[in-house]
């Protein structure tokens, strides 16, 4: 058996561990992330125009944080590290966006 078979067999084996469906999150995963882009671009596209940015903000922090949504409600026994692991995914991503706003605003 190779690694990738092996890697597979264990990565699958924690969806059953912790009630989760590896395929929906990583659909849910893959999926957003057009999204969070085209979100990511109405945010700056209002904040240059003085537009209300609020909603686009929102919508760019869901499609980030969707698949760990999912990973938080339908999960089971999760271990602690993975709840700590998921904030400070959502921290970086924050720090991560905002900076990436920033740069896209001083380019116009």
């Amino acid at each position: 058996m190779g690694w990738w078979e092996i890697f597979k067999e264990w990565f699958l084996s924690l969806g059953t561990k912790y009630c989760v469906n590896p395929y929906i999150f990583g659909g849910i995963y893959i999926a957003a992330i057009p999204f969070f882009f085209l979100c990511l671009g109405w945010t700056v596209k209002n904040i240059r125009n003085k537009k209300p940015f609020v909603i686009p903000v929102l919508l760019t922090g869901l499609c980030f944080v969707s698949a760990y949504l999912y990973l938080i409600i339908v999960g089971k026994n999760i271990p602690v590290w993975v709840y700590i692991f998921i904030a400070a995914m959502v921290a970086y991503g924050v720090y991560s966006t905002v900076k990436k706003i920033k740069d896209k605003l001083k380019v116009a």
